[in-house]
């Protein structure tokens, strides 16, 4: 008879145990689902510097233009980003060839290089 009055229900104590175990775990799972989602973000960010870096470099070959050494920069906008590109032309031991440098990064962070790319242009003087 005495076991009779013994309940089999939960204690406060343990309810909120498991409340902040479960809390805890949602958590986690928040900030991974977050961490994926900037990763992606990223991804697609510097999937389209790529594009923008490539862009500078065929316009400068499509031109056919001989570039002078030095550096050139421009904004663009890619998908609904905007973009800033740094293009650096370097005179190579060849006289015939030129090396150019692009470097491609969000507008709002500048020093944060997306993208880099190198080609060479040929001169036919």
């Amino acid at each position: 008879m005495a076991s009779r009055g013994l309940s089999r229900a939960f204690t406060l104590i343990e309810v909120l145990v498991a409340l902040a175990i479960l809390a805890i775990a949602l958590m986690a799972a928040l900030r991974a689902a977050g961490q994926g989602s900037r990763s992606a973000e990223e991804m697609r960010a510097r999937l389209l510097a790529g594009w923008v870096a490539q862009n500078v470099l065929e316009t400068q070959r499509a031109r056919g233009d001989w570039p002078s050494v030095g550096l050139v920069t421009g904004d663009v906008a890619q998908a609904g980003l905007e973009f800033s590109w740094r293009e650096e032309v370097v005179s190579t031991p060849n006289a015939a060839f030129r090396r150019v440098n692009i470097a491609v990064s969000r507008k709002d962070a500048p020093e944060y290089v997306l993208a880099r790319i190198t080609g060479f242009l040929v001169g036919w003087r």
